[in-house]
């Protein structure tokens, strides 16, 4: 399969980078044989998931401004845009640049604990708050509304009467992010390659 043939698949991270990770490994095992991930970029120049990229041979890019981004994305003709623990809110106009191109993995049940400043360990701060018996991962388009487009996988992972913050957090990455990112991707994956073909 030539290069044309693949999706061509651009994360943009923030931190540590376990969901990009969870991308990476699935990768290797095959999971996604219509897709490849070609570039990982950044703001944070300190971004620990730059390194995993690096670690596994992808190509890095840290910027400056969007306008900066978006020129490397129609460069490298990316076809997937992959918010994996981004904590930027990309502008309409950035949107607008990639309809129907970038999804988001948000750690909860949307509509639940979603929108502006919901994010990391917060939404199981709120989840744990309200008492909900469930949680989970949602796998969404991006659109102009914080965590506001289309949900396309959702997975639900279930609350302890003795959770705290942290744990919730650590089993919802688990049983739920690090499994649902990967199936979606290879999924979009699929679909893209044969609109490329």
């Amino acid at each position: 399969m030539s290069v044309e043939k693949i999706c061509r698949i651009a994360v943009l991270v923030s931190g540590g980078g376990t969901n990009l990770q969870a991308l990476i490994d699935s990768e290797k095992r095959g999971e996604n044989p219509s897709g490849k991930i070609v570039l990982v970029a950044s703001a944070n120049p300190n971004a620990y998931a730059l390194e995993r990229a690096k670690a596994a041979s992808i190509e890095t890019f840290v910027f400056k401004d969007e306008a900066e981004l978006i020129d490397k994305l129609q460069r490298d003709e990316i076809d997937l845009i992959v918010l994996a623990g981004f904590l930027k809110i990309l502008s309409p106009e950035f949107i607008r640049e990639f309809p129907n191109r970038i999804i988001n993995v948000h750690p909860a049940l949307l509509p639940s604990f979603g929108g502006k400043g919901c994010y990391g360990i917060h939404v199981h701060e709120m989840a744990l708050d309200y008492g909900v018996k469930v949680t989970g991962a949602t796998v969404h388009f991006v659109n102009e509304v914080p965590d506001g487009g289309t949900i396309i996988a959702q997975k639900a992972v279930e609350v302890r009467h003795d959770d705290t913050p942290e744990t919730l957090q650590r089993r919802v990455m688990e049983e739920a992010e690090w499994v649902l990112l990967p199936e979606v991707v290879a999924g979009l994956s699929d679909i893209i390659r044969d609109q490329k073909e």
